[in-house]
């Protein structure tokens, strides 16, 4: 499976395109349905920045609504949350995709962009709250239980 790996910075042109990265398009193209979209942006929940989703990874974000019915408040809330402010992109011949302005908004993105690989998907983020996301997501991790694993071994006084 091609996962999305590394950061990588990007400028935004005056028409609002941008590169995506070699390695994340070759990655993208590797997971692409024939005859469907490269990539769907949509914006985080959690932070500012724009979610990239393979098209078959998104269309797996039915599934939980799948199990909702149709006509209930919780499917309309999900659905409004998950599809309203999606948008199914394509790459030109140069690899750029146009972000669309809401999304640059909800980001804050200018001139510079950095692509950070998360495995599944990438993001898209200002250069500098990228690199505050990636320190927070450091410092945090030590602290994160990984169901199945064991505990870390306690260290000896004085070792790193």
């Amino acid at each position: 499976m091609s996962v999305f790996l590394g950061t990588h910075q990007n400028r935004l042109d005056a028409k609002g395109r941008v590169s995506i990265p070699a390695a994340f398009r070759t990655a993208l193209r590797a997971q692409a349905p024939a005859g469907e979209s490269l990539v769907v942006l949509r914006p985080s929940h959690l932070h500012p920045c724009i979610e990239a989703w393979p098209t078959a990874a998104f269309a797996s974000l039915s599934q939980p609504l799948d199990r909702l019915d149709i006509f209930s408040d919780d499917h309309d809330d999900l659905a409004a949350a998950l599809y309203a402010d999606a948008y199914p992109m394509d790459a030109d011949r140069e690899g750029r995709i146009i972000l669309p302005d809401p999304l640059k908004e909800h980001a804050g993105l200018t001139e510079t962009v950095a692509f950070m690989g998360l495995g599944k998907i990438f993001q898209i983020w200002e250069p500098a709250a990228a690199e505050r996301r990636r320190a927070e997501a450091r410092t945090r991790s030590r602290q994160v239980a990984v169901p199945g694993s064991r505990p870390a071994a306690p260290r000896p006084e004085g070792t790193a």
